[in-house]
């Protein structure tokens, strides 16, 4: 499978390290193995998606293992629901939309790989967590773009992965197969409970994620709930990698490093939905 221009929508040749269409638009691969496809006139600032700050922490964050069930949750679905091919030499295809630095998407193509064939590929717009994900998982194709102009051609994928990551409904039925599943991955009511306590005064649940995608059936919705018991660092690391870190104060971010522990609850929400 290949990509398709982001200007002209033709598909995309890859030759002498570059991407290219019949229009003659190009799209060089980085050293890293990438290929950068989101334009200038599509960024909506110089330096699009999470900061090298906040994808260092969410790096160090999730090496530690904390989201390792999240991880093995998102697995254990795509194997149960993932649409099954007729030949064993024909490749599946799967995009995780939102990945940054690759930790989900790279134990997703490993796993799904020792039983089927699977192509997966890496989308998002902060170009410094795409460039180390390239470098770190080379089995994985990574892309720079937009998850709202998805470098795909309609009815490509058999399957996507949306942890947190925005994408309009009709972007995902585009580019899916009919009995391709999309897999979304959303906060639960308790996550991160007790880290909002230490900056909100009135802490608030997370609502309830009613989302509706057109064209899609629900046919799993999954709960994942746990405590974790985090080292001083790894709770700083947890608190950088968020949108709370703009609102926590210094004295917070201070007896975060000098706690010795923290417990904080991990709660996800897992839908599954099917292309009908």
């Amino acid at each position: 499978m290949s990509y398709q221009c982001p200007l002209c929508h033709l598909p995309l040749l890859f030759s002498h390290h570059q991407w290219r269409c019949e229009n003659k638009h190009q799209f060089d691969c980085a050293k890293e193995g990438y290929v950068n496809l989101l334009p200038v006139q599509y960024k909506r600032s110089k330096e699009p998606g999470d900061s090298a700050g906040m994808m260092q922490a969410r790096r160090a964050f999730l090496q530690a293992g904390y989201y390792q069930p999240l991880q093995q949750k998102v697995i254990d679905l795509f194997n149960r629901f993932l649409p099954e091919h007729t030949s064993p030499e024909q490749a599946g295809t799967l995009l995780d939309i939102g990945c940054g630095e690759g930790y989900y998407t790279a134990e997703v193509q490993k796993q799904l790989n020792l039983a089927r064939n699977m192509a997966v590929y890496g989308l998002d717009v902060a170009k410094v967590a795409i460039r180390y994900a390239a470098k770190r998982y080379p089995d994985v194709n990574f892309c720079v773009a937009s998850s709202h102009r998805l470098p795909f051609a309609d009815g490509a994928l058999d399957g996507i992965l949306r942890i947190y990551a925005p994408c309009k409904a009709a972007e995902l039925g585009r580019v899916i197969k009919s009995g391709g599943i999309v897999l979304t991955v959303t906060p639960g009511p308790r996550h991160l409970y007790q880290l909002k306590e230490l900056i909100y005064q009135e802490v608030r649940l997370h609502p309830e994620n009613t989302e509706q995608l057109a064209g899609f059936e629900l046919v799993a919705t999954e709960i994942l709930a746990y405590e974790m018991q985090l080292e001083s660092e790894q709770s700083y690391h947890l608190l950088q990698m968020t949108p709370f870190a703009w609102r926590a104060s210094e004295e917070v971010k201070y007896n975060l490093k000098a706690a010795k522990s923290f417990q904080c609850e991990a709660d996800f929400i897992l839908k599954v939905y099917r292309r009908n």
